[in-house]
This record gives structure tokens, sequence and C-alpha cells, in this order.
């Protein structure tokens, strides 16, 4: 935001969900509004429209963009209003420069407003997003939502399985996404179960879902049964709650596939959608994860920004004379550095990727810190594909 001279009021909003809290200062610091603000489209337009009246452009700054924050900015844009968006790590650094230790939605929306005039630097825009990157937004949240769930099933299977029968859990514990076996644990839950259904029930079973897997499978789970002669305490309560697990693995992942077959029918029509899976190890989750977060690209004025924004820009620690050497910063979007992660670690096949990960591994790097280097890098690209437009092209990356 570089246009702050032609704003008349910078009105803060530490938005809600039944109310937000406006404050409004002029260029000059004069405040000239400070109340709350019902979460309705009447009470929010009357008041964007009888400032934008007497103090003529206004620019209204939120913390939060999405969720609680979505109506206020489009009835902003509505009433013709200019807006913008201040990172919430921004906002809490900024925050610790004012007196006062108390929290309170007043002071957040004073230092909202007080940051956009004084420091425009700190804004982001916040551009009107087409139909398709809101709806993304909504579903790519939904499939967050359900992975979760998934994990946290697949975990609480595993750790039966880990309690009762260990063997059995080193066989099924690392194939419980595969929908073969869960659809075996919705009938047989237990190892007495299993047991008794036989090889050529369980092959059976396994067969229609995974035709190639079954009878290796059914070897293994059987070699696993026989390692195990002792029966502990409390297996038998796994015939009811593994199932009921199972199926509730089986419905979150069916979930899944058709949350993914609607996230790539609206990817189809985004025109950034091709550039972003050009990019090794960006699949279609995390391709609407990038336009969901980054857009674009054009909130951001250098890759270092974006790097900053994802977290992956390497901070060094020192102290005096001593160094400890790179680590990559706690804070930035949780979201966009996990994405940018696991599609590093997914992009380790492409020759380019594996030989700059190869050669931070041969100067000492740890596994993971190697794949953090890799994320950085990889945003380089990132952002000279998205401002350009154009398809991944390979190249060696050089060391810094």
């Amino acid at each position: 935001m570089n246009d702050s001279d032609e704003i008349g009021v910078f009105l803060g909003l530490d938005v809600g969900k039944s109310a937000h809290h406006g404050h409004g200062l002029t260029p000059a610091g004069k405040k000239v509004f400070d109340k709350q603000l019902p979460n309705t489209e009447p009470k929010l337009r009357d008041v964007f429209t009888k400032l934008k009246t007497k103090f003529g452009t206004v620019l209204v700054i939120v913390d939060q963009p999405a969720s609680i924050g979505a109506l206020p900015l489009t009835v902003a844009r509505d009433a013709g209003c200019k807006v913008a968006y201040l990172p919430g790590l921004a906002m809490r650094r900024i925050a610790d420069l004012y007196p006062g230790e108390a929290k309170t939605d007043a002071k957040d929306a004073a230092v909202i407003a007080d940051a956009a005039r004084t420091m425009p630097h700190t804004l982001r825009s916040l551009e009107l997003t087409d139909e398709i990157t809101d709806e993304l937004t909504v579903v790519v949240g939904f499939d967050q939502d359900l992975a979760a769930e998934a994990t946290r099933t697949s975990n609480r299977i595993r750790g039966l399985l880990t309690q009762f029968h260990p063997s059995l859990e080193r066989v099924l514990g690392p194939r419980l996404d595969h929908p073969a076996v869960t659809w075996l644990l919705e009938r047989y839950g237990s190892p007495a179960a299993l047991r008794k259904a036989g090889r050529r029930k369980l092959a059976e079973v396994i067969r229609p879902k995974a035709p190639r897997m079954a009878n290796r499978l059914v070897d293994d789970i059987f070699e696993a049964l026989d390692e195990q002669t002792v029966v502990v305490p409390g297996t038998g309560t796994l015939d009811m709650v593994i199932p009921s697990l199972a199926r509730s693995l089986g419905a979150v992942h069916e979930q899944r596939r058709a949350t993914e077959a609607q996230i790539t029918a609206l990817l189809e029509d985004h025109p950034l959608s091709k550039v972003l899976t050009s990019l090794p190890g960006v699949g279609v989750r995390t391709a609407a994860t990038l336009l969901v977060t980054v857009g674009d690209g054009t909130s951001f004025p250098t890759a270092a920004h974006l790097a900053s924004y994802a977290g992956l820009a390497p901070t060094t620690k020192s102290s005096g004379t001593s160094i400890h050497g790179e680590h990559a910063p706690r804070g930035g979007n949780r979201v966009l550095k996990r994405a940018m992660f696991l599609s590093a670690f997914a992009a380790l096949h492409d020759p380019a990727s594996r030989t700059y990960y190869d050669k931070c591994r041969a100067r000492g790097k740890t596994h993971t810190q190697a794949l953090l280097r890799l994320a950085r890098q990889r945003i380089n690209v990132l952002f000279a594909m998205l401002r350009d437009g154009t398809f991944y092209e390979s190249r060696t990356p050089r060391l810094a």
C-alpha cells in the first residue's frame, strides 16, 4: 500500500463474531471514530458511508480477512472503501510498541489503524478475489479439517493395535490410508477375528479393493499373528472399537476423495492452476493451498517477502561471538509453510531438486534442514512463476 496520501480515514477493525470494534484516524492522527460495530450489513454500511461522506476515501483494515472478517470487507468494498490486511504476526509485533499490557478490542483496533497510518508497508492489499478462489478457500479448509480427523482416527487405531498386538500394528498401521485395510478392519477388528476368518476369506475381502496387494498382505498378517502367542488383557474390546473406528476412517477417506474431485474441478477453471502444478511436487491439493494463501503473488514485492510470510526465511541465532547456525523462524503462515515443506519432500524425484537437497546434506545439513532450504529455494521459483505466469523450467539451483 503506497497511496496512503489519498486516504481520508484509516479505519482499523478488530473483528469479532457478533461485533467489531472500529477505530478511525485521520492522516494527522486525529481520532474520529471509536465504537463497536454490530456484524450486520446495515450497521456496517451506515458507518462506512458516513465516514466516506465526511472524510473522502476510507481505508478499512482488518487483521483477519477471512471467516469473521469476510462480511465487513465485502460491505466496505461495496460501499466504495479501500480495504487492506494487517497480518497477525506484524500486528502482534507492532502492538508491543504501544504502552499498556492489557489486550482489548479497542486497543487492537487502535493499533491496526495507527499501523496503517504510520507504517503502510506492513499492510497487504486485498484485491477482490474471484469466485473460484473464494470457493477454493472453503473447500480447502474443509479438506484440511478432514485430514486432521483422518490423522486423529488413524492414530487411535494404531495406538490400540500397538497396545494389544504390536506385530499386527507394524503390518496394518502404515497401510491405514488404503481402503482395502479399512474395509478389512471394519469386518475383522481383532487378532482373534482375523485368525478365525482364515487366509482364504481375508484374501477374498481384500482382493476387490487391492488385487495386487491381497496375497502379500494376508501373508504379512498371519506372519504377524504367529509372532504373538499371548493375549493381552482387554484385547476382546477390539472387536467393537476397531470396526467402529475403521468405518469412521473409511468415511473420512471417502469424503476426502470427493473433496479432491471438487478441488480438481475448481482448479481446472483457474488460470494459474497449470502454472502451479507444473512445479515438481505440487499436486492438486498443494496448488489449491497455494492459491488460497498466496493468490497470484502480487501482494508480495519480492520472493524474500513471500519467504518471510511463509516462515521459510532462515535466521541466524548469535550471542556475542557465538553463532548457532541457521534456523527456520517459528512464525509465518503455518499452512503455507507446511505445503511448501511437503511439496519439497515430494519433489525429491526431480533431478534439480534432488541435486540441491544432496548438496545441502553434503554440507552437513540434517534431512529436515535440507528440506527447509529446498523449500526456501522453491519459494524463489514459485514467485517468479507467478510473477511471469510461466511454467516450471528445470534448472539446477545454486547454493547460497
